[in-house]
């Protein structure tokens, strides 16, 4: 972000302290548990800090008058610290020195307690990304299961293009929560701003899986849900769980659920019954007339709860299922 720095989220004021131990507890309810300090050990620190949630994405803007310290626990979530006013050095546990300014940013993996040493005046905005969600949109856009946490390189340069899609997908964001009416009223729209920022750090940070990324597919979870669709019709008796299916089409759980919700608007298992509920309705529309009986054709197709399956049949078809075989006979 250049130019003169203004204040982001200014329509979602979360805090403004005077002393250390209030920043502190201002930034653990936030975002995870830290440890402010004063760089000269004072206990004034004047902080102002603006947050919101999109979905399941934490924004935060934070401004600082004096230098500080940050020392953080172990982080469960992953954290893009985005520096909008003067600078930062970040060190992990392990790793090498990271200065952050306004021309680079920093990636923060779970699991790595974070120590930042802020100069006097820094702000910065800062993103806590939920672990299991960006694992699931890389797994939606491989369209292949990912077992290991995303590695990112920590230092982001945000003069590159994945650095100027980042900026941009934080704008987007911070227009959207000045509007009582807009975007975040609407949960559709919330769940494409998520992805927005999902994917620009996805595609423009380079990670331990941005080589598999850069192969040429078709659309994110595309094929892993077609994959699911082919092997439910072809046995569509078989007692599947959502565990079996994911397997049977070679990825997570959570990645097909997603992908089913994104390309059909429903679940495996709600697209499961939809199925079988029409294959029913089939067979007592072509029932001989001393043929079977509603639970027989019922229990055929996997449902076990006959009290059940009937009032899930006249929700679907708007008669109950014996209604039906009655109307097939008569004809």
């Amino acid at each position: 972000m250049t130019g003169r720095p203004a204040e982001l989220f200014a329509s979602h004021p979360v805090a403004a302290t005077t002393t250390a131990d209030d920043a502190t507890a201002a930034l653990s309810e936030v975002f995870l548990p830290v440890q402010v300090e004063s760089a000269d050990r004072s206990p004034a620190v004047r902080m102002h800090l603006n947050a919101l949630r999109v979905g399941r994405i934490t924004f935060g803007y934070m401004r600082f008058r004096e230098a500080v310290r940050i020392r953080t626990a172990e982080p469960v979530e992953y954290h893009l610290d985005v520096p909008v006013q003067a600078r930062m050095t970040a060190r992990t546990a392990g790793g090498p020195a990271l200065h952050g300014s306004e021309q680079t940013a920093g990636v923060f993996m779970p699991g790595r307690p974070v120590d930042l040493d802020c100069s006097d005046w820094f702000a910065q905005v800062a993103v806590m990304i939920p672990r299991q969600e960006l694992q699931t949109e890389l797994e939606l856009l491989l369209d292949a299961p990912v077992s290991d946490p995303i590695e990112f390189d920590p230092a982001f340069a945000l003069d590159t293009a994945g650095g100027r899609a980042v900026t941009q997908a934080l704008r987007l964001v911070e227009d959207a929560s000045g509007r009582s009416d807009g975007p975040l009223a609407h949960p559709l729209a919330v769940r494409a701003l998520e992805q927005v920022v999902l994917h620009s750090l996805l595609l423009g940070q380079p990670h331990d899986h941005s080589a598999a990324l850069a192969v040429p597919r078709g659309a994110s979870g595309a094929r892993s849900v077609s994959r699911a669709v082919e092997l439910l019709r072809d046995d569509l008796a078989r007692p599947w769980t959502v565990g079996e299916l994911a397997a049977a089409a070679c990825t997570s759980v959570r990645s097909l659920q997603e992908g089913f919700r994104r390309t059909l608007d429903t679940t495996p298992m709600a697209y499961l019954r939809r199925r079988r509920l029409e294959r029913v309705r089939e067979d007592l529309l072509t029932a001989a007339p001393d043929g079977v009986t509603v639970t027989e054709v019922a229990t055929r197709w996997g449902f076990l709860h006959v009290s059940r399956f009937a009032g899930a049949y006249g929700e679907r078809f708007g008669e109950l299922p014996s209604e039906t075989l009655r109307r097939a006979r008569r004809s």
